[in-house]
């Protein structure tokens, strides 16, 4: 998975969980929503302040955005019985 697609699914991912729509994101962001769509659809890389300020109105790290899903899909910390 290219990192444009991770940012996606965990854009959209993040942004579904918290209730917003893509508007309501961008206006928080102050990033136009068109920006925010295209994001969602891997059409555009964004710049790390971008990404930094749609980390803090989704209450996230920015490296969240950037994280890539695990294999299996689980997210088991590995050592924890």
């Amino acid at each position: 998975m290219e990192i444009r697609e991770v940012l996606a699914v965990n854009l959209r991912k993040l942004r579904q969980a918290k209730g917003l729509s893509q508007e309501e994101l961008a206006h928080r962001a102050e990033i136009d929503r068109t920006y925010i769509s295209a994001l969602e659809r891997s059409v555009y890389a964004a710049g790390i302040d971008v990404v930094d300020r749609l980390a803090r109105v989704l209450g996230v790290e920015a490296a969240d955005l950037l994280q890539r899903p695990s294999p299996n899909g689980d997210k088991k910390k590995k050592g924890r019985a």
